[in-house]
Protein backbone atom coordinates (compact mmCIF):
# COMPACT_ATOMS: atom_id res chain seq x y z
CA UNK A 1 0.00 0.00 0.00
CA UNK A 2 1.40 3.24 -0.95
CA UNK A 3 2.00 5.82 2.21
CA UNK A 4 0.57 9.08 0.88
CA UNK A 5 0.80 10.52 4.62
CA UNK A 6 2.21 14.27 4.39
CA UNK A 7 5.60 14.04 5.34
CA UNK A 8 7.17 16.64 8.51
CA UNK A 9 8.13 19.89 6.59
CA UNK A 10 10.87 19.75 7.30
CA UNK A 11 11.78 16.39 5.72
CA UNK A 12 14.87 16.05 3.88
CA UNK A 13 15.29 15.64 0.60
CA UNK A 14 18.08 15.41 -2.18
CA UNK A 15 18.64 17.81 -5.39
CA UNK A 16 20.60 16.91 -8.70
CA UNK A 17 21.01 19.81 -10.50
CA UNK A 18 23.02 23.11 -9.38
CA UNK A 19 22.51 26.21 -12.35
CA UNK A 20 20.71 29.23 -10.94
CA UNK A 21 17.57 27.57 -10.85
CA UNK A 22 18.61 24.48 -8.61
CA UNK A 23 21.33 26.78 -6.31
CA UNK A 24 18.48 29.47 -5.60
CA UNK A 25 15.82 26.54 -4.71
CA UNK A 26 18.72 25.02 -2.51
CA UNK A 27 19.39 27.76 -0.67
CA UNK A 28 15.50 27.98 0.14
CA UNK A 29 15.52 24.74 1.36
CA UNK A 30 18.51 25.12 3.67
CA UNK A 31 17.34 28.50 5.35
CA UNK A 32 13.55 26.79 5.87
CA UNK A 33 16.26 24.12 8.21
CA UNK A 34 15.30 21.25 5.61
CA UNK A 35 17.99 18.38 5.52
CA UNK A 36 19.27 18.85 2.06
CA UNK A 37 21.72 16.45 -0.07
CA UNK A 38 22.68 17.82 -3.34
CA UNK A 39 25.03 16.73 -6.49
CA UNK A 40 25.83 18.54 -9.26
CA UNK A 41 28.20 17.39 -12.54
CA UNK A 42 30.64 19.87 -12.00
CA UNK A 43 31.26 19.58 -8.47
CA UNK A 44 33.14 23.20 -7.70
CA UNK A 45 29.23 24.26 -7.60
CA UNK A 46 28.12 22.69 -5.06
CA UNK A 47 31.05 24.18 -2.59
CA UNK A 48 29.12 27.24 -1.12
CA UNK A 49 25.68 25.18 -0.83
CA UNK A 50 28.20 23.00 1.44
CA UNK A 51 28.87 25.88 3.73
CA UNK A 52 25.83 26.44 3.87
CA UNK A 53 24.63 22.84 5.58
CA UNK A 54 23.87 20.67 2.61
CA UNK A 55 25.20 17.58 2.13
CA UNK A 56 27.03 17.15 -1.29
CA UNK A 57 26.89 13.39 -2.74
CA UNK A 58 29.92 12.43 -4.84
CA UNK A 59 27.36 10.86 -7.21
CA UNK A 60 23.91 10.91 -8.52
CA UNK A 61 23.21 7.62 -7.14
CA UNK A 62 24.32 8.64 -3.56
CA UNK A 63 22.10 11.95 -4.05
CA UNK A 64 18.96 9.35 -4.55
CA UNK A 65 19.56 6.97 -2.08
CA UNK A 66 19.90 9.69 0.77
CA UNK A 67 16.21 10.73 0.65
CA UNK A 68 12.72 9.60 -0.35
CA UNK A 69 11.91 12.80 -1.77
CA UNK A 70 14.14 13.29 -5.31
CA UNK A 71 13.96 16.92 -7.07
CA UNK A 72 15.58 16.98 -10.10
CA UNK A 73 16.53 20.23 -12.23
CA UNK A 74 19.00 19.01 -14.99
CA UNK A 75 20.04 20.92 -17.85
CA UNK A 76 17.29 19.31 -20.67
CA UNK A 77 15.29 15.58 -20.51
CA UNK A 78 18.51 14.34 -21.59
CA UNK A 79 20.64 14.79 -18.78
CA UNK A 80 17.81 13.09 -16.54
CA UNK A 81 18.70 10.00 -18.82
CA UNK A 82 22.78 10.61 -18.33
CA UNK A 83 22.83 11.50 -14.33
CA UNK A 84 20.27 8.56 -13.27
CA UNK A 85 21.48 5.72 -15.60
CA UNK A 86 21.76 2.41 -13.64
CA UNK A 87 20.50 4.65 -10.28
CA UNK A 88 18.10 2.62 -8.29
CA UNK A 89 14.71 4.46 -8.40
CA UNK A 90 12.37 1.78 -6.47
CA UNK A 91 10.36 3.47 -3.90
CA UNK A 92 11.41 7.22 -4.69
CA UNK A 93 9.63 10.26 -5.07
CA UNK A 94 10.54 12.07 -8.45
CA UNK A 95 9.76 15.81 -8.84
CA UNK A 96 11.16 16.73 -12.45
CA UNK A 97 11.75 20.84 -12.63
CA UNK A 98 13.58 20.48 -15.45
CA UNK A 99 12.11 22.53 -18.45
CA UNK A 100 10.35 19.85 -21.39
CA UNK A 101 7.43 19.55 -23.41
CA UNK A 102 4.18 17.90 -22.38
CA UNK A 103 5.26 14.55 -24.73
CA UNK A 104 8.62 14.77 -22.25
CA UNK A 105 6.76 15.08 -19.08
CA UNK A 106 4.52 11.97 -20.41
CA UNK A 107 7.62 9.58 -21.08
CA UNK A 108 9.01 10.53 -18.26
CA UNK A 109 6.38 9.68 -16.13
CA UNK A 110 6.02 6.23 -17.73
CA UNK A 111 10.17 5.73 -17.72
CA UNK A 112 9.67 6.40 -13.59
CA UNK A 113 6.81 3.56 -13.02
CA UNK A 114 8.81 1.03 -15.09
CA UNK A 115 11.34 1.71 -12.14
CA UNK A 116 9.20 1.38 -9.21
CA UNK A 117 9.18 5.58 -8.77
CA UNK A 118 6.41 7.87 -8.34
CA UNK A 119 6.64 10.51 -10.23
CA UNK A 120 5.45 14.48 -10.76
CA UNK A 121 6.08 17.36 -13.75
CA UNK A 122 7.17 20.52 -12.83
CA UNK A 123 7.09 24.06 -14.45
CA UNK A 124 8.82 26.83 -12.56
CA UNK A 125 6.68 30.55 -12.59
CA UNK A 126 9.91 32.50 -11.61
CA UNK A 127 12.91 33.23 -12.18
CA UNK A 128 16.09 32.57 -9.79
CA UNK A 129 15.48 35.96 -7.76
CA UNK A 130 11.76 35.39 -7.61
CA UNK A 131 12.97 31.88 -5.46
CA UNK A 132 11.83 31.69 -2.12
CA UNK A 133 10.38 35.39 -2.10
CA UNK A 134 6.87 34.97 -1.00
CA UNK A 135 6.02 38.68 -2.12
CA UNK A 136 7.51 37.77 -5.38
CA UNK A 137 4.19 35.77 -6.75
CA UNK A 138 6.32 32.84 -7.31
CA UNK A 139 4.68 29.42 -8.44
CA UNK A 140 5.18 26.43 -9.78
CA UNK A 141 3.03 23.97 -11.59
CA UNK A 142 2.71 20.19 -10.75
CA UNK A 143 1.23 17.49 -12.24
CA UNK A 144 1.51 13.40 -12.22
CA UNK A 145 1.15 11.88 -9.25
CA UNK A 146 -1.28 13.41 -6.46
CA UNK A 147 -0.79 11.26 -3.92
CA UNK A 148 2.88 12.23 -4.09
CA UNK A 149 2.02 15.68 -4.56
CA UNK A 150 0.04 15.55 -1.09
CA UNK A 151 2.54 13.87 0.02
CA UNK A 152 5.59 16.28 -0.05
CA UNK A 153 3.25 19.68 -0.53
CA UNK A 154 5.02 21.09 2.51
CA UNK A 155 8.17 20.88 1.02
CA UNK A 156 7.40 21.91 -1.87
CA UNK A 157 5.70 25.18 -1.34
CA UNK A 158 8.94 26.35 0.51
CA UNK A 159 10.47 27.84 -2.81
CA UNK A 160 7.25 28.83 -4.22
CA UNK A 161 3.77 28.06 -4.61
CA UNK A 162 2.59 25.11 -5.89
CA UNK A 163 -0.04 24.63 -8.16
CA UNK A 164 -1.56 21.07 -9.11
CA UNK A 165 -2.87 20.77 -12.64
CA UNK A 166 -3.94 17.19 -13.21
CA UNK A 167 -2.69 13.66 -13.35
CA UNK A 168 -1.53 13.84 -16.75
CA UNK A 169 2.02 14.06 -16.12
CA UNK A 170 2.11 16.52 -19.48
CA UNK A 171 0.10 19.01 -17.90
CA UNK A 172 2.22 20.65 -16.13
CA UNK A 173 4.73 21.57 -19.35
CA UNK A 174 1.34 22.30 -21.29
CA UNK A 175 0.53 25.13 -18.79
CA UNK A 176 4.23 26.34 -18.37
CA UNK A 177 4.65 26.87 -22.08
CA UNK A 178 0.72 28.25 -22.42
CA UNK A 179 2.01 30.99 -20.38
CA UNK A 180 5.43 31.85 -22.07
CA UNK A 181 3.80 31.77 -24.83
CA UNK A 182 1.24 34.53 -24.32
CA UNK A 183 4.04 36.64 -22.39
CA UNK A 184 6.90 36.27 -25.42
CA UNK A 185 3.61 37.72 -27.61
CA UNK A 186 2.84 40.19 -25.82
CA UNK A 187 7.19 41.09 -25.62
CA UNK A 188 6.49 41.15 -29.11
CA UNK A 189 3.42 44.17 -29.77
CA UNK A 190 5.54 46.07 -27.02
CA UNK A 191 8.77 45.56 -28.73
CA UNK A 192 6.86 47.03 -32.05
CA UNK A 193 5.51 49.85 -30.25
CA UNK A 194 8.86 50.96 -28.96
CA UNK A 195 10.60 50.61 -32.38
CA UNK A 196 7.53 52.35 -33.97
CA UNK A 197 8.40 55.70 -32.19
CA UNK A 198 12.33 55.08 -32.42
CA UNK A 199 13.79 58.53 -34.22
CA UNK A 200 10.60 60.05 -33.03
CA UNK A 201 10.17 62.80 -30.52
CA UNK A 202 8.38 60.51 -28.26
CA UNK A 203 10.38 59.35 -25.30
CA UNK A 204 9.99 56.11 -24.34
CA UNK A 205 9.22 56.59 -20.78
CA UNK A 206 6.14 59.02 -22.06
CA UNK A 207 4.82 56.15 -23.94
CA UNK A 208 5.40 52.88 -21.50
CA UNK A 209 1.92 54.44 -19.11
CA UNK A 210 0.07 54.67 -21.91
CA UNK A 211 1.31 50.87 -23.03
CA UNK A 212 0.56 49.63 -19.73
CA UNK A 213 -2.67 51.28 -19.49
CA UNK A 214 -4.12 49.95 -22.67
CA UNK A 215 -2.86 46.82 -22.40
CA UNK A 216 -4.18 46.38 -19.22
CA UNK A 217 -7.64 47.90 -20.45
CA UNK A 218 -7.41 45.04 -23.16
CA UNK A 219 -6.84 42.22 -20.32
CA UNK A 220 -10.80 41.69 -20.95
CA UNK A 221 -9.74 39.35 -23.95
CA UNK A 222 -8.45 36.39 -21.58
CA UNK A 223 -11.91 35.81 -20.08
CA UNK A 224 -13.29 36.62 -23.67
CA UNK A 225 -11.04 34.07 -25.45
CA UNK A 226 -12.10 31.17 -22.73
CA UNK A 227 -15.60 31.93 -23.07
CA UNK A 228 -16.48 31.39 -26.78
CA UNK A 229 -14.01 28.81 -27.54
CA UNK A 230 -15.95 26.96 -24.63
CA UNK A 231 -19.14 27.54 -26.20
CA UNK A 232 -18.06 27.70 -29.65
CA UNK A 233 -20.30 31.46 -30.21
CA UNK A 234 -17.66 33.68 -31.71
CA UNK A 235 -20.87 36.62 -32.91
CA UNK A 236 -22.63 37.13 -29.76
CA UNK A 237 -22.28 40.56 -28.30
CA UNK A 238 -19.60 41.33 -30.73
CA UNK A 239 -18.47 44.96 -30.33
CA UNK A 240 -15.27 45.22 -33.06
CA UNK A 241 -16.12 43.29 -35.18
CA UNK A 242 -13.57 40.81 -38.00
CA UNK A 243 -14.35 42.71 -41.10
CA UNK A 244 -13.61 45.66 -39.04
CA UNK A 245 -10.56 44.48 -37.47
CA UNK A 246 -9.46 43.07 -40.73
CA UNK A 247 -10.18 46.58 -42.89
CA UNK A 248 -8.10 48.53 -40.44
CA UNK A 249 -5.27 46.13 -40.08
CA UNK A 250 -3.92 48.21 -43.23
CA UNK A 251 -3.37 50.89 -41.37
CA UNK A 252 -0.95 49.21 -39.03
CA UNK A 253 1.05 48.06 -41.59
CA UNK A 254 1.15 50.91 -43.74
CA UNK A 255 2.37 53.08 -40.38
CA UNK A 256 5.06 50.30 -39.61
CA UNK A 257 6.37 50.81 -43.39
CA UNK A 258 6.45 54.49 -42.82
CA UNK A 259 8.22 54.40 -39.69
CA UNK A 260 10.72 52.28 -41.49
CA UNK A 261 9.41 49.34 -38.75
CA UNK A 262 9.47 45.52 -40.10
CA UNK A 263 6.37 44.04 -39.39
CA UNK A 264 7.10 40.65 -38.29
CA UNK A 265 6.18 40.69 -35.09
CA UNK A 266 2.55 41.58 -35.98
CA UNK A 267 1.76 40.30 -39.36
CA UNK A 268 1.42 36.68 -38.21
CA UNK A 269 -1.56 37.77 -36.12
CA UNK A 270 -3.05 39.85 -38.95
CA UNK A 271 -2.70 37.36 -41.66
CA UNK A 272 -4.18 35.04 -39.22
CA UNK A 273 -7.25 37.28 -39.22
CA UNK A 274 -7.79 37.83 -42.60
CA UNK A 275 -6.97 33.90 -43.05
CA UNK A 276 -9.78 33.77 -40.96
CA UNK A 277 -12.31 36.23 -42.79
CA UNK A 278 -11.70 35.50 -46.66
CA UNK A 279 -12.38 32.18 -45.25
CA UNK A 280 -16.13 32.41 -45.32
CA UNK A 281 -16.89 36.95 -45.11
CA UNK A 282 -20.68 36.18 -44.64
CA UNK A 283 -20.39 33.70 -41.90
CA UNK A 284 -17.06 35.13 -39.72
CA UNK A 285 -17.32 38.86 -40.75
CA UNK A 286 -19.05 39.68 -37.36
CA UNK A 287 -17.27 37.65 -35.20
CA UNK A 288 -14.79 39.04 -33.17
CA UNK A 289 -11.16 37.60 -33.67
CA UNK A 290 -11.25 34.91 -31.22
CA UNK A 291 -12.92 32.35 -34.29
CA UNK A 292 -9.29 32.86 -35.70
CA UNK A 293 -7.78 30.78 -33.07
CA UNK A 294 -9.26 27.59 -34.15
CA UNK A 295 -6.89 28.02 -37.58
CA UNK A 296 -3.76 27.23 -35.56
CA UNK A 297 -4.85 23.48 -34.62
CA UNK A 298 -3.23 21.54 -37.25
Amino acid sequence: MTDNTPQNPLAPLALLGLGDMGTALARTWLAAGHGLTVWNRTAAKAGPLAAEGAVVAASAAEAVAASRLVVLCLLDDASIDSALAGVDLTGKDLVNLTTGTPAEGRARAAWAEERGARFMDGGIMATPTMIGVPESGAYVFYSGSRPLFDTHRAALEVPAGARFVGEDAGHAALHDVALLSAMYGLFAGISHAYALIEGEDIAPKDLAPLLSEWLGAMGFFVGNAAERLTSRDFTTGVVSSLAMQVASSGTLLRTAEEQGVGAELISPYLELMRRRLTADPAAHGGEDTVGAITLLKR
